[in-house]
Formats: structure tokens, sequence, C-alpha cells
């Protein structure tokens, strides 16, 4: 597949340093990548223009700001045509992170952060089991995130 999109080792080396410090300059990226600040410049533009790139965020510690829960849901879908609806109805909960669509067990896997437990119970209760087309949900609560990266992109 990235054969199609013509990159190259610098593409690739301008993505890995990035995704490990979106803050850097693009004169400082150019610098420690022996060319220019223009150039990675250019580069950026391509890889947005591309869709590769979609924008930076910032890396808050939630932990940190009070949001002590994490947790998984996997959820079971009454029919798995059912699948466009729920998500429509999932993402205006603001405590869901990230949603996959699965294989296995489960039609769907959320991640989740809360505040507290009370928090987590009412996204639960109030908030996940009234949508249509969930037949029913199995929680599992995170005691501790050991490590979180990035994977190496390129040859």
């Amino acid at each position: 597949m990235t054969s199609k999109l013509n990159f190259d080792k610098l593409d690739y080396q301008i993505i890995n340093e990035m995704m490990e410090t979106a803050e850097i300059s693009y004169a400082d990226l150019g610098k420690k990548l022996f060319v220019s600040g223009g150039t990675i410049h250019v580069r950026i533009k391509k890889l947005q223009t591309m869709g590769i790139v979609k924008g930076t965020k910032l890396n808050v510690d939630l932990k940190a700001m009070g949001y002590d829960v994490i947790a998984f849901i996997g959820i079971y879908l009454e029919k798995s045509s059912l699948y466009d609806a729920v998500v429509k109805e999932l993402r205006k909960i603001p405590e869901i992170v990230r949603l996959n669509y699965t294989t296995g067990n489960y039609s769907m896997f959320a991640e989740i952060m809360c505040r507290d437990i009370s928090q987590l119970r009412y996204v639960l209760h109030d908030e996940l089991q009234k949508i249509k087309g969930i037949e029913r949900t199995e929680t599992f609560i995170s005691l501790e995130e050991s490590f979180r990266r990035n994977v190496v992109v390129g040859d």
C-alpha cells in the first residue's frame, strides 16, 4: 500500500519523529534530519493532503486531571446490521475515547475514561443501556496502564 503513496525514507523519518515529539519546530526537525525546515514543511503538507497526517494533539495526563477510571467495554449487538446506528449514538457519549468494530466475542469494543466509579456507572446504566441495538455489555476496569507507544513506521 505504501508504495502507491510514494513515501521515501525522509517521509518515514518525519512521521516517526513527529509521533514522538509533535511540538518540534520544522527548523529543528530539519536540522535533526539534515534537510531544510522548508523541506519539512513541504513534506508535512504533502502528508496532510494525502490524509496520512491528521493534525497534532496535545498529550494530556488525564489521570493527573482527575480521570481515575479507564474501562473497556465489550458490546454485543442484537444484529450486526445495527452497527452504523449504534456507532452514531455512541459518538454522543463523550467519555468514550475509542471504539473498534471487532471479531470474536463482541461486536464492538470501547474504551472509556471517567472521573470516578459514579460517572462510569452513569455511562453504563444511563447512557449505554438506552441505545437501541445493544443487546448487552461486559465491562473491564483497567487497574494500570503499563505502557503506551506508537508503532514505528517504515521499512
